[in-house]
This record gives C-alpha cells, structure tokens and sequence, in this order.
C-alpha cells in the first residue's frame, strides 16, 4: 500500500507492508503516482496499491521530524548501506551532522561508505539525509540535489547561516562561559549568544583551547 502525505518539497509519496515503511519518494523527484508505483515495483519486487489509511504513527513522524521509532524494512540493502541510513535517523530535527560523524555512529570504515549509502536512501524525508553536511563545507545533497534539500532544511529552521559556516571554516562553536564545543546546529550551539560564540576549525583546535565535546551532539574527536 501506499499514500502520498503532506510534507515540504511537493509531500511524500509512501509504501507501507502491515508493520513496516518499504519505501518513499518526495514529489518533487517523482513525475507522479505511477512512477511511484514503478519505482516501487523495481526496487522491492512488491507492488503498492494506493491508499487513504497510514501506517499508524507515520504521521505523526512526519509532523515532528522524529521517524527514529518508524518501523523501515530495506532488505535489499547491503548491512552497510542500513547502518549508515540507521545512523542518520538519529540527527535531530533543525541539526546538522558531518559524514565523518555518521560514519563514526554506523561503524564503517570511512566517509565513502556514507556517501553510497545516501545515494540509494529509498526513504528520503523519513531517513534525513538532508541532515547531513560534507566534513568542511555545505550540504551533502546526493539523494535530491541542493534545492529540494534547502527547501527541507528550511522547514526545520535550520537557516542559510548556520549552514554556511562550515563554508567559512567554522566546524564547530564553543561557550566562552561553558567552554564546550558543539556542531552549530546543536540545540546547545543555538543558544550560545554572539558575544560568547567561539568558531574552531578542528576539533584538536577546541580541545587545545581548553574546550570540551558537548555530550548531547558528540562531535568526532580528529
């Protein structure tokens, strides 16, 4: 079965088994509900009728950003391609998280793994990829392109600002007056007032500053 769901980016196409999300598209990406059902077919071997009826708690994912407890089945997936799209489930909504640090959270052997495995998310939106940055500069958009995943980016508040300091450099921001370093989408980041805003390049630059890693968002340790 599937719906198509109000969501940014023109909404979101999902198929759904009686437990389990097998599959998702934003409509940006797909000319419409056949191609849909098209690519479904293709990818899963499995046909999706469509529907008015949601998975229970599908919505509700979908209103809060949080889809970390929606049950996703993608067998055809290698272990390290589910890894990586189980790792990136867990960056908050309205933050942002490098490639080394998602392949740090899944165990892989280095950021290349990470980019494959974003390239063939069959979830996007419910896997938000759109949360996840190059290690040194802008948005890691390899599923929908830079302007779908401005526009989902935007939907969580996360602001042209904050994404472009990676750009000039900036990796991390640390507390004058806590002297912790976070990503700068960290909630903790977030509410750092600009007279107390530290930018680091590295973290060894943080550390050697006498700063420590936020325990909420975990920022990789090189």
């Amino acid at each position: 079965m599937y719906l198509h769901l109000e969501a940014p980016a023109g909404g979101l196409y999902v198929a759904y088994g009686p437990q389990a999300v097998t599959g998702a598209a934003l409509g940006k990406t797909v000319p419409g509900p056949e191609a849909f059902e098209e690519a479904h077919l293709a990818r899963t071997g499995r046909s999706a009728i469509r529907t008015t009826r949601p998975l229970p708690g599908l919505r509700t994912a979908l209103r809060t950003g949080r889809a970390k407890g929606l049950r996703i089945d993608l067998p055809e997936l290698t272990e390290a391609e589910r890894a990586v799209l189980d790792a990136v489930r867990t960056i908050p909504r309205g933050q942002l998280r490098p490639l080394a640090w998602v392949a740090r959270e899944a165990a892989v052997s280095g950021t290349a793994a990470v980019t494959e495995a974003l390239e063939v998310n069959p979830v996007p939106l419910l896997i938000p990829c759109h949360r996840v940055t190059f290690d040194e500069s802008g948005p890691c958009d390899l599923r929908y392109g830079p302007i779908v995943g401005a526009v989902l980016r935007g939907a969580e508040g996360i602001d042209d600002a904050l994404v472009g300091l990676s750009r000039m450099g900036t990796v991390f921001l640390g507390s004058d007056t806590t002297r912790i370093y976070c990503h700068p989408t960290c909630a903790h980041a977030r509410r750092i007032t600009p007279p107390h805003q530290v930018p680091f390049r590295s973290a060894r630059a943080a550390r050697e500053a006498g700063y420590r890693a936020c325990k909420s968002c975990r920022p990789i340790a090189a």
